[in-house]
């Protein structure tokens, strides 16, 4: 009887956290000149580890982002502040983030373009086709909303070749690839400057597809 008790337990327990994992809901986009931080804290022990190390006027959510489960904190109105709680959180609890951000006063405004060409749907290379994971450090994201000729505007943001990857199982176009994280978020100030939708992510997690985009 025990230990069919247990196992019976053990059995509801497992299809209570699986509902728990199909009921998370998606994460909101960050307001207009917020940065957000997402940490990558797919299991409960990470949430509550998370939890307790941040403190209570932080205001935290489980959601999904790019189908991984992350907690979202939001609040913060400058770059340093999110990126400082970036270095707490990965010293303190071991886990990675992301930051996003919306601009403020878009200079371009990306929409969806209605039922899209396959053609001009993904920038074309200029390389031999090779895809493989980057490195470690990190990389600077840009959604470019089925608009692969932002890749222009990009480029003179940053100065140099705008690539394409695939991270999350979603196309994105690679503004700046690097160790150097002062770089990065430095590149991720200009391109929120310019009103792209950017964001940093662990390279390591990122695929790359072309090296070099052209229109």
């Amino acid at each position: 009887m025990s230990t069919t008790s247990f196992a019976y337990a053990g059995l509801i327990g497992g299809m209570s956290s699986v509902f728990a994992q199909q009921g998370i809901p998606l994460c909101q986009p960050p307001s207009a000149g917020e940065y957000l931080l997402l940490v990558v804290s797919p299991t409960a022990n990470n949430q509550k580890q998370l939890r307790s190390a941040l403190p209570p006027e932080l205001k935290t959510i489980t959601c999904k982002y790019l189908n991984e489960t992350v907690t979202r904190v939001g609040g913060f109105n400058k770059i340093d502040d999110a990126n400082r709680w970036a270095r707490y959180v990965s010293n303190i609890v071991g886990l990675s983030a992301i930051i996003t951000t919306r601009p403020t006063a878009p200079d371009v405004q990306p929409q969806p373009q209605p039922q899209p060409q396959p053609r001009t749907q993904t920038p074309q290379q200029t390389v031999t086709y090779n895809p493989q994971p980057l490195g470690e450090g990190y990389a600077v994201l840009v959604d470019y909303y089925n608009r692969p000729e932002l890749a222009n505007s990009i480029q003179q943001v940053v100065g140099g070749n705008v690539g394409f990857v695939s991270y999350g199982q979603r196309p994105y176009l690679l503004a700046v690839y690097t160790t150097n994280q002062t770089e990065a978020y430095n590149t991720l100030q200009k391109l929120n400057d310019r009103g792209f939708v950017a964001s940093i992510v662990d390279s390591r997690k990122v695929i790359l597809l072309r090296s070099t985009v052209r229109l």
